[in-house]
């Protein structure tokens, strides 16, 4: 469940960057600015990260603040689904990453598969939209929507790529330790259950 003073945080940064963008009164724009400070301060208390890193990746944002977006890919074969080992923490992840300007989300989900895993994919259609604050994630500073499309294998072999270590299949009453970060047990199980009826309804949270 989300952490009440993340929660906080998140807000107050929100209406303080959005505030920075359309205000024109120079004493709402010092209010606005000190609002985005006690969000960063807030953050730094609570996870003992630097201040100056914090308002890179938590504060450094302008315009209207939106959710960020992270597309996974979902690739199944003999009835078993894609994942990769990452790097940076040992687990195991669908095939993704954040959305990029410029592609679409199935483009992105074809990308992060080739360059994660090697496999040439096809994207096929949207499995569901998952907001992260509805699931056992680790807290995180940024609001995130989850889009899962699957896709079918084309082309290619497995091959690691620079953040990842290791590909492989795995079964639903099989998945090894997952980077929960990316993706979650329940997540991963909806997967399963997302392709055992071609007509079952695309899930959004």
């Amino acid at each position: 469940m989300q952490l009440k003073w993340l929660e906080w945080a998140k807000q107050i940064q929100a209406i303080s960057q959005a505030g920075l963008e359309y205000s024109k009164d120079m004493y709402d724009i010092e209010r606005f600015q000190q609002l985005r400070e006690l969000s960063v301060e807030i953050m730094h208390q609570y996870t003992d990260v630097e201040v100056e890193k914090v308002q890179k990746l938590f504060a450094n944002e302008t315009g209207y603040a939106t959710p960020k977006v992270d597309i996974r890919a979902v690739v199944f074969q003999n009835d078993n689904i894609l994942m990769v080992r990452e790097k940076q923490d040992g687990a195991w992840a669908l095939p993704g990453g954040w959305g990029d300007i410029g592609l679409s989300p199935k483009q992105i989900a074809v990308k992060e598969t080739k360059e994660e895993s090697g496999f040439d994919v096809e994207a096929v259609r949207l499995l569901g939209v998952a907001d992260k604050n509805f699931y056992d994630h680790p807290p995180s500073p940024w609001h995130v929507y989850k889009f899962f499309i699957l896709c079918r294998i084309v082309g290619g072999e497995a091959t690691i790529g620079d953040e990842t270590s290791e590909v492989g299949f795995f079964g639903a009453h099989e998945l090894p330790p997952l980077s929960v970060e990316r993706n979650t047990k329940e997540q991963v199980l909806k997967m399963f259950e997302s392709i055992s009826s071609p007509h079952k309804t695309v899930f959004c949270d």
